[in-house]
């Protein structure tokens, strides 16, 4: 037999599911895309520069700091982090003048899965209150049967 999570254990009929955070969602996505830029820029500057290892460690070493980064973003000071992560992409323009470019556009994605991804969580939670009341005030409208008709 399957062991169950602890989100299978405590669930029961009618539980309300729990709202995931779009932002957190957002974030992840532009930080992993955000991976997969630095790695094949740490491969195309190793190319470029007579198969200098240190650009192939630089762009892995980055791209594994954005992917785990996906994971503390929850966490007050991973917003912080993944700006930090932001500047380093930047940075990387000093080597390939074209990153300068494609860093503040990620920046810029960055910034706005964050904000718009917040204003969307808002709205989530305004609406899952609304749904609430709605169902107190309806009790028998809201109750979930099966479809006899």
């Amino acid at each position: 037999m399957a062991k169950l999570t602890k989100a299978q254990r405590d669930w029961r009929p009618n539980t309300p599911k729990k709202l995931r955070s779009t932002k957190m969602m957002f974030a992840s996505v532009v930080l992993t895309l955000e991976a997969f830029v630095a790695l094949f820029l740490g491969l195309g500057l190793f190319g470029l520069n007579d198969k200098d290892a240190t650009f192939l460690a630089a762009g892995g070493i980055l791209a594994l700091l954005l992917i785990l980064t996906c994971g503390i973003v929850r966490r007050p000071w991973g917003v912080a982090f993944g700006w930090l992560l932001q500047l380093a992409l930047i940075a990387s323009g000093f080597w390939e003048p074209a990153m300068f470019v494609v860093g503040v556009l990620f920046a810029a994605a960055w910034w706005y899965a964050l904000y718009g991804g917040a204003k969307i969580d808002r709205e989530n939670r305004e609406r899952a209150k609304e749904q609430a009341a709605w169902e107190a005030a309806h009790p028998e409208e809201a109750a979930p049967g099966p479809n006899l008709t």
